[in-house]
C-alpha cells in the first residue's frame, strides 16, 4: 500500500509546512518542545540539541546548538516533521533544511494563550498524536491564577552584556499573571540591552533572575543590586512551554515569595 501524500499544513507562521499522513520521526530544535513531545510519544523524537535537557536521560542523537545546529547531523536523521521556534532558531538554518527536502514547523510564542495553542497544533497536526491530558492540565493550573497586586520588576536575563525582558514576551506574561508588572514591557526591544547602573536606577520593586538563559545564582546576580528585593527563579518553569507549564504557576509563586533583600 502506497503512504498517503503529505499533507501541506501551516504552522504558526502561516508557512506551508508538507507534514506527512504519518509521523514517526522528530527532530527538536527547541528545548520545550524537545520535552513536550518526548511527554506526547517517546519513540518519536530521533534527535533533539544539546541544551535538551528534560526529560532527563533522553537518548537521541544530538544535533548540536539551537543557533549553530550540524544541518548535515539532522538531514541524516530523516525526519518527517523538524520543529523549531522563530526567535530560538536562525532563519538561515532553517532555509537550509527546507532546501534539502525538510518539513519544517516553526512556532511563534508571545504569551500563554499562543503557547497553549502551538503546542496543541504542535502535537496535533505537526506530529499527528492526540492531545494529551496534560495540555488541558495546564490551562486549569493558570486558570485560577489571579494577581491581587502588581509589583514593578526588572527581568534581567543576561549580563555582559546585560539585557532584560522589553516588549511582548511569554515569559513576562507569565510573570503578569502573578503579580508582576515588567518595567520594559513598553520597551521598542524585546530584549534589551540595558547598562546595570541604569537598571538600579528603574525604580523596580523587585529583579526577577531566572537560572536561564543566564544561570543567574544566589552568588552570581543578586551581588549588582544592593538594597533590592531579589527572587531567584527557575528559568525552565518561567521560559519553557510544555508540560511544566502545569506545575509552573506553584514553583513561581513560590520562589516570588522567597524574595529576599540583597
Amino acid at each position: 500500500m502506497r503512504d498517503r501524500p503529505a499533507d501541506t499544513l501551516a504552522d504558526d507562521l502561516g508557512s506551508p509546512v508538507p507534514v506527512p499522513a504519518t509521523v514517526a520521526r522528530v527532530v527538536s530544535l527547541v528545548p520545550s518542545l524537545t520535552e513536550t513531545v518526548a511527554a506526547c510519544a517517546p519513540g518519536l523524537l530521533v534527535g533533539a540539541t544539546t541544551w535538551c535537557s528534560h526529560p532527563a536521560g533522553l537518548a537521541v542523537s544530538r544535533v548540536g546548538g539551537t543557533k549553530n545546529p550540524s544541518i548535515d547531523r539532522v538531514i541524516a536523521l530523516r525526519p518527517h516533521v523538524v520543529l523549531a521556534n522563530e526567535e530560538e532558531n536562525r532563519e538561515p538554518d532553517l532555509a537550509a533544511m527546507r532546501a534539502a527536502g525538510l518539513a519544517v514547523w516553526v512556532t511563534r510564542i508571545r504569551n500563554l494563550p499562543e503557547a497553549l495553542d502551538s503546542l496543541r497544533r504542535v502535537i496535533t497536526l505537526a506530529c499527528r498524536r492526540l492531545e494529551p491530558a496534560w495540555l488541558d492540565a495546564a490551562a486549569d493550573a493558570w486558570r485560577p491564577v489571579h494577581a491581587t497586586s502588581e509589583l514593578a520588576a526588572v527581568v534581567p536575563i543576561w549580563r555582559r552584556p546585560w539585557m532584560v525582558l522589553g516588549r511582548d514576551n511569554f515569559a513576562a506574561d507569565l510573570l503578569a499573571r502573578l503579580g508582576v508588572a515588567n518595567l520594559y514591557a513598553g520597551h521598542r526591544d524585546r530584549y534589551p540591552r540595558v547598562g546595570i547602573d541604569e537598571l538600579r536606577r528603574a525604580g523596580a520593586e523587585l529583579v526577577v533572575l531566572p537560572d536561564e538563559p543566564y544561570r543567574f545564582s544566589a552568588s552570581d546576580g543578586p551581588e549588582e543590586f544592593p538594597g533590592s528585593r531579589v527572587a531567584l527563579v527557575s528559568g525552565r518553569h518561567l521560559t519553557w512551554y510544555g508540560p511544566s507549564l502545569t506545575e509552573a504557576p506553584a514553583v513561581l509563586r513560590r520562589q516570588l515569595a522567597a524574595a529576599r533583600l540583597r
